[in-house]
């Protein structure tokens, strides 16, 4: 039996991780092979808590671009993460993986609302918990989200977990020199200038010591890696 690393997670999955080779929407293929190697780990005996984003169906920044109202287009977003939520939690299901989803707004025909107290319950009692709707707030990103609720939840660790395996000095697309660090501190990460996420979840990351794991998700083997400890993508340390 291999040991894991930690106890408990937070799993970040990027909405755009989940369009596969779409242009729009679900790829269910992509959500079948990220299940299973979630139900890899799950059977290692973790308790996992996941924010997915929504950028695959709806992003608040864009409806505004549109000339809609921000706050609006912000709350059709996070209805987009809740979108995602249901078609994991149904691939979940279908593994006999028991989960609940939690959400920050009240959607009590797709899910609990969220309350801090039943979401610690939930995980102790072996439930991969699915958290939906952001923050409840607009201006706000599933990255804010997923470090608000592993701080909430004492998760050891933030695994944001995307299309690219790692952080790089530059646009790894753009440009084939492009260096790839395999651990930085988060200082060295605001000296550096480099993008991992948007200012407010990188502040109270950094602010509560709460360590950040970017990693390639649609590369097989990648989260049970990560679990284990092995070699894989950047850690960001305090």
């Amino acid at each position: 039996m291999q040991k894991p690393k930690y106890k408990r997670i937070l799993l970040k999955i990027s909405g755009e991780a989940l369009l596969g080779d779409k242009s729009f929407g679900i790829d269910h293929q992509i959500v079948k092979k990220i299940v299973e190697e979630i139900k890899e780990v799950y059977r290692l005996g973790i308790e996992l808590g996941i924010v997915v984003g929504g950028g695959n169906i709806f992003r608040g920044v864009i409806g505004q671009e549109k000339g809609m109202d921000r706050v609006r287009a912000d709350c059709i977003g996070m209805l987009a993460t809740l979108i995602n939520a249901l078609v994991i939690q149904d691939a979940l299901i279908s593994q006999n993986i028991p989960c609940r989803i939690m959400s920050a707004f009240e959607v009590v025909k797709a899910g609990e609302t969220y309350i801090r107290e039943k979401a610690l319950k939930h995980l102790e009692k072996g439930r991969i918990l699915l958290l939906a709707c952001g923050t409840g707030n607009p201006f706000f990103t599933t990255d804010t989200a997923a470090v608000l609720r592993a701080l909430e939840l004492n998760a050891e660790i933030l695994f944001k977990a995307t299309k690219v395996d790692g952080v790089y000095d530059k646009d790894p697309v753009k440009d084939p020199t492009a260096k790839k660090y395999d651990v930085l501190t988060f200082d060295s990460a605001l000296e550096k200038k480099l993008k991992i996420m948007d200012a407010t979840a990188f502040s109270l990351a950094r602010d509560y010591k709460l360590p950040v794991l970017v990693f390639n998700i649609l590369e097989s083997g990648n989260i049970k890696k990560a679990v284990l400890g092995e070699k894989v993508g950047t850690l960001i340390t305090p």
